[in-house]
Order: structure tokens, then sequence, then C-alpha cells
């Protein structure tokens, strides 16, 4: 009985640990279960509800070529700029994060925004990613649909590219206020120069240097000019004392033959006297002297002498007898035809000389006063010359200034450089989230995990059930 006993004891006792151990082991296949279920019904009500989103990718790069222009100005100087390429700087400094900066500003994505008619929150912020060791750059929009992405990513281009021309136009109108200033300083400058000299020139008398060249060359000629007079005037000397000597005459008598052979009142009297002292001649060989008609030709001789000689010291300034006549060979007795054509070249030879030597003087005058002239102009010269060169400096910084501004003008790139779009945006296909395959393996690994971990669990609670009975 008493063994019976203990076999029916020990039956009730192995089935109750087999029960239990098969309850434990289905409470963690529950929760197994329940655990998946949930990974997986979160899994597909993320991904039912979430809305779709759609990716629009494009490219900018930004040009990394330099520019310049040296611009020559003939007789006034030259004009240089250089455009240098954003990424010639030896810094760290990468102009692409500059307009990174300028995208993500407020002013461009809320001009972005309404092109597209939607608020700052609904048009959201890009995505830029900058690729190394390139000048590209990747700008990426989303939109609850594809044709939205690409409508966003169009007007953030757009309101990118009237940012960069109002920042531009910002920067030239800064630069011209100061290229202005110094334009108009520079234009006073020259402005005063330029009366300075004109005003020299006014009261001085002196306009270029090619005037005293023109004066000197005017001494030189003249020069030359009296040189050739002087050798005529000697000339005329030497056949003058030939000519004397010819006519057995002194310089004085010569002098005084000349002034009295050029004389018309003192000829005519002389012709009076000839013709009556010819006449006597020819009534004395007929008529004694004391006959009417020699006494009227003498009266008429008389007074035709008289005349003579009064005509005679009046030209002379001296009392001139008739002795003195003849030996100026101008006696009524000369009839000598050589001796009047020499008393006549005499009388030409002697004009001409008392020419040439009136011409001379009157050369020396003229070189006199040119030379003096030249000695004034030449001392004016070199304030003409500061002058000058004050105005050429003034007009060469006017110049210069005036072809930076025109070239500053022109060059409207040099501190936001033209942006180009290498990649057109893009018009996606399919949503970029949800992310279907990603939520799936999100659920898979989930699922795998717990499973593993429950079952680990299981393992690790039998084991100690085992451990405990077994003691």
């Amino acid at each position: 009985m008493a063994n019976n006993y203990i076999e029916i004891s020990e039956s009730p006792g192995k089935s109750n640990k087999s029960v239990a151990s098969r309850g434990r082991w289905s409470i963690y296949l529950l929760l197994g279960l329940a655990t998946n279920v949930t990974f997986w019904t979160s899994a597909l009500f993320y991904v039912k509800i979430t809305p779709r989103t759609y990716t629009s990718s494009s490219a900018i790069n930004l040009p990394g070529a330099g520019s310049n222009a040296n611009v020559n100005l003939p007789g006034i100087g030259q004009a240089y700029y250089e455009n240098s390429s954003p990424y010639s700087s030896s810094s760290s400094q990468d102009p692409r994060e500059n307009y990174k900066f300028i995208a993500q500003s407020e002013a461009v994505l809320k001009a972005a925004a309404a092109r597209v008619n939607m608020s700052l929150e609904e048009f959201g912020s890009p995505r830029f990613k900058v690729m190394d060791n390139t000048t590209i750059m990747t700008v990426e929009f989303k939109g609850a649909s594809p044709q939205e992405a690409k409508n966003k990513s169009l007007a953030f281009y757009k309101a990118l590219e009237m940012r960069l021309n109002q920042l531009r136009n910002e920067e030239g109108n800064q630069r011209d206020v100061g290229f202005q200033t110094g334009l108009n300083s520079s234009q006073k400058k020259l402005q005063i120069a330029q009366k300075r000299l004109s005003d020299y020139k006014a009261s001085s008398g002196l306009n270029s240097e090619e005037q005293i060249k023109d004066l000197a060359t005017n001494i030189e000629q003249l020069r030359r000019q009296r040189a050739e007079i002087i050798a005529q005037q000697q000339q005329a000397t030497t056949r003058l004392k030939q000519l004397s000597a010819n006519l057995k005459l002194s310089a004085g008598q010569v002098t005084d033959a000349f002034t009295l052979q050029t004389d018309q009142i003192f000829q005519q009297n002389l012709k009076n006297y000839s013709d009556a002292s010819a006449a006597l001649v020819i009534l004395e060989s007929k008529f004694l002297s004391n006959h009417p008609t020699v006494v009227a030709e003498k009266a008429k001789r008389d007074a035709a002498q008289k005349a003579l000689l009064t005509r005679s010291q009046s030209l002379l300034g001296r009392i001139v007898s008739l002795t003195t006549l003849k030996q100026l060979n101008l006696s009524s007795t000369t009839s000598n035809s050589a001796q009047e054509t020499l008393l006549q070249q005499l009388v030409i030879v002697q004009t001409d000389q008392k020419g040439f030597t009136a011409q001379a003087q009157a050369i020396e005058q003229q070189i006199a006063q040119l030379e003096n002239r030249l000695k004034n102009l030449a001392q004016q010269e070199s304030k003409l010359d500061a002058l000058k060169r004050d105005m050429q400096v003034a007009e060469a910084v006017f110049s210069s200034t005036l072809t930076r501004l025109d070239i500053g003008k022109s060059n409207t790139f040099g501190s936001y450089p033209l942006i180009q779009i290498v990649a057109q945006p893009s018009l996606s296909e399919s949503p970029t989230q949800p992310k279907k395959s990603y939520v799936y393996l999100g659920a898979t690994v989930g699922s795998i995990l717990s499973s593993i971990g429950f079952a680990l669990l299981w393992l690790r609670d039998r084991k100690r059930k085992i451990s405990r009975d077994e003691r």
C-alpha cells in the first residue's frame, strides 16, 4: 500500500511541472507574437498614413576662372582691373558657403515661396551638399508631388538670381559712389589746372614750346638775312669807293654829289644855269659885252647861278661855290657823257648802299627785340612746363578714374560670380518618403530581434527551473 501511495503521489507532480513549463512557453510565444504584430502593424500604419514626399534634385556650378582688362590711354596712362577667381584665395574660404548662406536667407526663401503661392513654412528650406574637390553644389527640394518639388526648385533659382543681382547692384552703387567722389575731386583739380594754364598763357603770351622754337627759327633767319645784306652792303661800299676814285671824288663829295643829284629843284636850277651860260657864250661871240642882249643874258645867268648856289647851301648846310660844284662834276660845263654815266652809277650805288645799311639796322633792331622776347619766353617756359605737367597729371588721374568707373560698371560679377545650373531640377518618379524598403527592413529586423530575445528569455527561465528541480 505504501508503494502504491508513492507512485500515485509522484505522477501529479510531474504533470504539474509539464503544465507549468508549457504555460511559460506559451506566455513567451504570445508576447513574441504580440511584439511582432505591433512592429508590423506600426510599420504598415506608418507607410499608410505618412504623406508622400518627392524630391527634386539639381546642381549649380560657380565658375572658377578669373578675368582681367588693361586699357591704354595714349598720352595719358593706363587703367587696369582684375577680377580674380573666388577660389584663388590661399585661405580655407569656400565661396560656395557664401552662396549657401545667401540661398538659405529668409529674403530668398520668402521670394521663392511667393512665386509658388506658398507660405514660408510650407515652402521649407532646401538641402545643400558641397561636392569636395569641385566647384559644384547640389540642391534638393521636397514637395507633396513631383511637379511641386520641381516648381519649388525653379522658383528658388529665380529668387536666388534676383537676390544676387540686388546684391551686385548694391555693391556697384556703393562702388560708384566712391568712384564718383574721387571723379568729382579729380575733375575739379583738372579744371583748376586748366584755368591756371590758360590764364598764364593769356598773361604771358606763351602758348607752347613750338612758339619758342618758331621764334628762335625766325631769329636765325633774320641773322642769315642780315649777313646777306651786310655782304651786299660791303659790295656796294666797295663799288662806291671804286666809282669815287674814277670820278676823283672823296666820300664826302660823293655824298654831296648824291644829295644834289637827287634834288629836282637843284637839277632845274643847274639846267637853267647851264642853258644861260651856253647862250651867253654864243652871244658874246657875236656881240660886245655891253650889248643889251648880252647884258640881259648875263643877268639871267647870274640869277640862275644865285638860285643854284642858294639851293646848294640849303641842301648841304654850308656855302658852296661854283668851283666846288665843278669838282662835284655838276658844273654847267660838264658834258662828258662817261662822267655822267659814272655819276649816275655812283648815285645808284650810293642809294643801294644806304638802303642796305637801313635794312641791316632794321634787322638788327628786330633781332634785338626778338632776342629779348626769346629770353623772356625762355624764363616763362619753365613755369609753363610746370603748369602743363600739373594739367597732364590731373588729366591722367581724371581719365584713369573715369576709366576705372566705366570698367567697374561693366564688372558686375566681382564679388558675386554668375552661377551656372549644370543639372536642371529633376522630376521625381517615386517618392523619397516614406521609404517602404527601410520601413519593412526595420520591422523585419525588429521582429527577428524581439523573437530572438523572447526565445533567449524562455531558455534562461527554463534552465533556472531545471536547476532548482535538480536541487
